[in-house]
């Protein structure tokens, strides 16, 4: 499975989701499976977000796109960091 990581604060939480929320239709097309979203134990404005993709190559398309850009400006995204992750184990206990 194909996982993308990223970390990122975001100027208010809120405002964020609602963009978030707004663009579910063109995740799904662009490959995104399902996501966790997740904040710091001491700062909800600083969000994980993971998700799975059918690729890595169309979540870096997707990621890299200068459409998505601009979604991360309008919702208030600050630095976002990406790490594209290749699944080696998984288990639950």
């Amino acid at each position: 499975m194909m996982y993308v990581l990223i970390v990122h604060e975001v100027a208010s939480y809120p405002a964020w989701k609602r963009v978030f929320d707004g663009a579910y239709d063109i995740r799904k097309r662009a490959g995104e499976i399902s996501y966790q979203l997740l904040h710091d134990d001491l700062d909800s404005n600083k969000i994980v977000h993971i998700s799975q993709w059918s690729s890595l190559e169309k979540a870096r398309n997707f990621f890299e796109s200068p459409e998505l850009s601009d979604i991360r400006k309008s919702a208030g995204v600050i630095a976002p960091e990406f790490h594209y992750l290749h699944q080696i184990e998984a288990r639950s206990l």
